[in-house]
């Protein structure tokens, strides 16, 4: 097998739980993942969340925005599914969707080809909830696209939100070094918290060798973040799977070399 990567470095700032998937396709390209989580997921319970689960039958939509958000619902849940299956599930992605469906969860509805929330906001279900009920599960914060246009469709909107993103305690030190001798080829970015935090996290006498690397990333908004933190060079994968990601870092790792 030709290794498209070889002796490459690739930064991988996926929380430390969901980055073994990716650093294996690295390395199966011949290239060394460097990991480096900028993001750490922390499950969350309260009366609030107890609460919500009681009065699911109330509900029309449970739409899952990540296979985070199913795994720290169920978490809460103490793992039962029973309570999930009373009201109609979207997921907005193919990860999530199989995460559901590895819990014993029937789908109901995910996007028809653009597994983000644009994509679901597209479907024929989620441009009809006039007078319906949804309940968005989700980590706290984030972006409000998906309520503000259903509620501006007529649907009532809560969330649930199962757990928050912090930024990870660990040894940058390796990083910046690599990042001062240019030692890095490609970072790759799942998130705008994530690269929020990676910026955050370097040393800003550092920031002209971070924004120097380039960047992959799985979305068009995350792309924007990035030219505006001061990236120089970012592509944009397919979809967020980590399959797409590798398939877009080796597509860099090929230009770089046609161009040198």
């Amino acid at each position: 097998m030709i290794q498209s990567l070889k002796d490459q470095n690739i930064l991988v700032t996926r929380p430390a739980h969901q980055a073994d998937k990716l650093c294996d396709l690295i390395k199966q390209q011949g290239g060394r993942a460097v990991r480096f989580p900028t993001l750490e997921i922390v499950g969350l319970k309260n009366a609030r969340i107890k609460q919500q689960f009681e009065a699911l039958k109330q509900r029309h939509w449970l739409i899952f925005i990540s296979t985070n958000a199913v795994n720290f619902a169920l978490a809460v849940n103490n793992g039962k599914i029973d309570t999930f299956k009373v009201c109609s599930i979207a997921a907005v992605g193919k990860a999530t969707e199989k995460a559901l469906i590895t819990a014993g969860l029937s789908v109901d509805l995910i996007p028809e080809s653009n597994f983000n929330t644009e994509g679901l906001l597209a479907t024929k279900a989620m441009r009809q909830v006039n007078g319906q009920s949804c309940l968005i599960v989700r980590g706290v914060g984030g972006r409000e696209t998906l309520a503000n246009n259903l509620r501006e469709r007529g649907a009532t909107v809560d969330y649930m939100e199962v757990y928050s993103r912090e930024i990870p305690v660990v040894n940058q030190s390796n990083v910046e070094e690599m990042l001062k001798n240019r030692k890095l080829d490609a970072i790759t970015i799942t998130s705008g918290d994530a690269l929020k935090n990676l910026v955050t996290m370097i040393r800003v006498e550092l920031a002209g060798d971070l924004f120097a690397v380039p960047l992959i990333v799985i979305s068009n908004r995350i792309k924007q973040l990035a030219e505006q933190s001061g990236f120089k060079t970012i592509a944009v994968t397919d979809n967020p799977s980590d399959t797409a990601i590798i398939k877009t870092v080796v597509q860099m790792s090929m230009n770089k070399l046609k161009t040198n």
